[in-house]
């Protein structure tokens, strides 16, 4: 089969396709012809500078929508040629992709396999991040970081729909701001200027829900946008810049409280939370309360492509692989 792999790290040029052996379900896991697979900035990362890399040489990829191939031993529930979407610690840029059970969901009836793609990573964590670890209540306001990205796009949907007196945004560049708006954001910002620009949007009194993935000064900076007792939700340190500490000072003055989330790190701790919490959010998908905008579809060979657009800073939404048609 073919695969897409980098043996060391680098620009996307290190990315290359190979012939790799077929592989073979192992006890409590299912192999995937692979469909989609979607891009995440945590790819990148992993080609880049070793992100969650055990060793060389590593198959990125997180998300793969596609019909099963194979069971493995103890395998209920699933069969071969069923249409699914899983979540996987890397090894998703394949024909061919092994997923543990937990993490593999069959598609509810009508969502295509090009659409479920977009799923595994994106809609549960944006969904945690705006109910189950943000707590948005109704008339509460929230600024999201990264708001014309994946997560970002569906965040601001989700809040839309929960009630969110307001939704503000944050991008990385003006030209980002109009596709934002688009998806259920009041206003959006851009990243130099957003804590004077949430205390004037908000008459100084700041917001109740950060969500940031950015991480070192960002994250800084959006605590300085809460409001009394607002919350901060962290889920990625895109900025790689060294790993935060927040404590007495900044907490206590206002009441501020700090909450992280990584579906990665869910799947592995609590596979049964992750199932639960994936079938919430892929509800808003079926019922219409979330789209999911795929601006972007590359071949499988053309990975390198599709990690330079998303490095270059100027996709929105989201990035697909093609894999078969």
């Amino acid at each position: 089969m073919r695969a897409v792999e980098f043996r060391e790290y680098g620009a996307p040029e290190v990315l290359k396709v190979v012939e790799a052996e077929t592989p073979e379900p192992g006890p409590g896991q299912v192999t995937i012809d692979a469909v989609y697979v979607g891009v995440n900035f945590a790819d990148l990362k992993a080609r880049s500078e070793g992100y969650r890399v055990e060793s060389l040489p590593f198959r990125p990829g997180l998300e793969v929508s596609g019909r099963i191939r194979a069971v493995g031993e103890g395998v209920e529930g699933l069969s071969p040629g069923q249409p699914v979407a899983a979540l996987v610690n890397g090894g998703a840029y394949a024909e061919v992709v092994v997923a543990d059970t937990a993490t593999v969901f069959p598609l509810p009836e009508g969502l295509d396999l090009r659409t479920a793609a977009t799923l595994p990573t994106v809609l549960p964590t944006a969904h945690a991040l705006i109910h189950e670890a943000g707590r948005l209540l109704p008339g509460e306001s929230v600024l999201v970081q990264g708001a014309a990205g994946g997560i970002g796009t569906v965040a601001g949907q989700l809040a839309r729909a929960a009630g969110a007196g307001a939704v503000y945004g944050v991008v990385s560049s003006a030209a980002k701001a109009g596709h934002a708006l688009t998806y259920g954001y009041d206003e959006v910002f851009t990243a130099d200027s957003f804590p004077e620009e949430v205390r004037r949007a908000t008459g100084g009194r700041g917001v109740d829900l950060v969500l940031d993935p950015v991480g070192g000064d960002t994250l800084r900076r959006g605590l300085d946008a809460l409001a009394v007792f607002g919350r901060l939700a962290s889920f990625g340190n895109a900025s790689g810049a060294e790993p935060w500490h927040v404590g007495q000072a900044e907490l206590y003055g206002q009441g501020h409280a700090v909450v992280g989330f990584s579906i990665l790190a869910l799947a592995q701790s609590a596979p049964q939370a992750l199932r639960s919490l994936a079938e919430r959010a892929f509800r808003r998908v079926t019922d219409g309360t979330v789209t999911l905008p795929i601006t972007a579809e590359f071949a499988l060979s053309e990975a390198a492509d599709a990690h330079r657009l998303m490095g270059g800073r100027t996709s929105t939404g989201k990035l697909l692989l093609r894999v078969t048609d």
